[in-house]
């Protein structure tokens, strides 16, 4: 299974991997590949740059240091964007729900917003 971690899970996973349900826990190091968007990090900035949060360390490098495969931003995820209906209001997780379209994955998410679009997901 290769699975797509959504911000707050992001978080999660590399300062409080408690606060994952075990199952997502799980998925998580069993997974063939665990992707993290560059969307994440996009919106991880933007929240920094309002003052919302207070980014640790360099996300670049913390993404390296997880090992979690980096998921850029393509014309398809942005095309696919595009169509998907606006059942929810995060313009970023909307982002993440058609990258996961795209990319056939799996997203880790503790947000029910994302059952209205038809993507696979494991709860947190």
């Amino acid at each position: 299974m290769n699975i797509l971690l959504d911000t707050s899970v992001l978080i999660w996973a590399r300062s409080d991997v408690k606060r994952l349900r075990l199952r997502a826990r799980q998925a998580i190091q069993r997974a063939d590949r665990v992707v993290v968007s560059v969307v994440s990090g996009w919106e991880l900035a933007m929240k920094e740059s309002l003052g919302r949060f207070a980014l640790k360390a360099d996300l670049e490098a913390g993404l390296a240091e997880s090992e979690f495969d980096q998921l850029d931003l393509s014309w398809e995820h942005l095309s696919t964007f595009r169509r998907l209906p606006r059942l929810h209001a995060d313009p970023f997780d909307r982002m993440l729900i058609a990258q996961a379209h795209c990319e056939s994955l799996t997203i880790v998410t503790s947000d029910r917003a994302f059952e209205e679009y038809q993507v696979p997901v494991i709860w947190t």
